[in-house]
């Protein structure tokens, strides 16, 4: 019994080994940068209207090639909206800034030429380090006489991701990603406020 234990724990040491080195070799890192519009999706906020600005995103990404057709590939970004918030015809500057990981599973398709086209589907997480309504000079993450702040700082959700890469390995991009959560914080009652953003981009995968 002790002599077949230690078989199988040699067999799955020398399989995770294996899968390790595996996942090793077929490793690879890139850079990505993209602009993008951002705004916020309003439900039962009244006299509220949220508008697209422009933004941006730029960061990296690590790619595991599990076979010719499919890949993991989770990013890391540093992220800036610019949007628009009309408050009762009011215009106000809305400005935020944090850190967005998507993670997406992805099919690719490799030409003759060493080209890759593909698409990804997957979930993201995303926290906050500043939101900012600068018409009013308010720090939305911050209680601004209330016993909550207005806007929290995390959010999940999914994110699409479709693109190109050339054989120099330089890729072109576009995605879209979309909160499941309530920005608004615990005493918002039924009203929901959600981002959504859509960009294009450029990378390069070393």
């Amino acid at each position: 019994m002790k002599k077949m234990k230690k078989v199988v724990l040699l067999s799955v040491a020398l399989a995770v080994l294996g899968l390790t080195q595996s996942m090793a070799q077929n490793t690879s890192f890139g850079v990505k940068a993209e602009a993008g519009m951002s705004n916020f999706i309003l439900d039962d906020m009244a006299g509220w209207k949220s508008r697209f600005g422009v933004g941006g995103s730029v960061g990296g990404f690590v790619k595991i090639d599990f076979s010719k057709y499919f890949a993991i590939q989770p990013e890391a970004l540093l992220h800036l909206q610019n949007s628009e918030f009309e408050i009762d015809g009011i215009e106000n500057d809305f400005r935020y800034f944090g850190m967005e990981v998507p993670v997406y599973a992805v099919a690719q398709l490799v030409t003759s030429e060493n080209h890759r086209a593909f698409i990804g589907v997957g979930p993201y997480g995303r926290i906050g380090f500043s939101a900012r309504n600068r018409t009013l000079d308010l720090n939305y993450y911050k209680k601004n006489g209330g016993s909550h702040s207005f806007m929290q700082l995390g959010d999940v959700g999914c994110a699409v991701l479709v693109g190109y890469e050339f054989e120099f390995d330089m890729q072109i991009n576009a995605s879209y990603k979309y909160g499941f959560l309530n920005q608004l914080n615990e005493a918002s009652g039924s009203s929901f406020l959600r981002n959504q953003s859509i960009s294009l981009g450029i990378g390069y995968r070393f």
